[in-house]
């Protein structure tokens, strides 16, 4: 981290629903400590308040992210310079100076402002490279955070049929397809799949492109037979 002039230092205490942040202002020597929601537009809101507030002064910002929404979200703006802290390092530092070792999201955010006053070495600035690279970098992170909503909806999903329909888990091997939803939808119990006919479980499978490979064809036209 360089020794260059800031106007303020901002740390920022990120979670799933809000932000807790810590503004220390170089010029009058006071700590503000807002809270903004996760949304795009009220990220996109506390920003413009502080350019307005600043202008072109540069802010040092840091964060327990080394990448994420929120630091793609930030870097790019020009005058928030991102420095993100490892989050063994901000643990570390949190022992250290508070004994009781709680947690506590303001404190936090204050610790990473105290970090780079008083660390400046210990930190790195956060290079954006060129934008198509951070534009890359925003879908895979987007992609990732998808592919983990899908794995976390999917296992509560079978977690909830293991208990009042656990047969239709054996019958399709993949639970993140639209035909394993579908059918679901339209057999919401063992009972309800029994009372199908042949023909009505077959028509359903053709209707969604389902090979006998993917879907256990077999096991469930061969349930209206038990």
């Amino acid at each position: 981290m360089t020794t260059e002039n800031y106007v303020a230092y901002i740390g920022i205490d990120w979670a799933d629903r809000k932000h807790d942040i810590a503004l220390y202002d170089c010029a009058s020597d006071t700590w503000q400590e807002p809270i903004i929601k996760t949304r795009p537009q009220d990220l996109l809101d506390w920003v413009n308040q502080l350019r307005a507030r600043y202008g072109e002064g540069r802010i040092a910002v840091a964060m327990e992210q080394k990448r994420g929404p929120l630091l793609y979200a930030l870097c790019q703006y020009d005058t928030l310079v991102l420095f993100p802290v490892n989050p063994r390092t901000a643990a570390n530092y949190r022992k250290a100076f508070q004994p009781s070792r709680a947690k506590s999201d303001p404190v936090d955010a204050r610790l990473l402002v105290e970090l780079m006053q008083k660390h400046p070495e210990k930190l790195d600035q956060w290079v954006a490279g060129c934008p198509k690279t951070r534009a890359l970098r925003q879908w895979v992170e987007s992609r990732r955070m998808l592919v983990g909503e899908k794995v976390r909806l999917t296992n509560r999903i079978t977690a909830s049929l293991k208990t009042y329909f656990p047969q239709v888990l054996d019958w399709f091997e993949d639970k993140d397809t639209r035909v394993f939803c579908a059918f679901i939808e339209q057999f919401p119990s063992v009972n309800a799949a029994q009372c199908a006919t042949p023909d009505q479980l077959t028509q359903f499978f053709r209707s969604h492109q389902a090979g006998r490979k993917s879907s256990r064809w077999d096991a469930c036209v061969s349930i209206t037979t038990q």
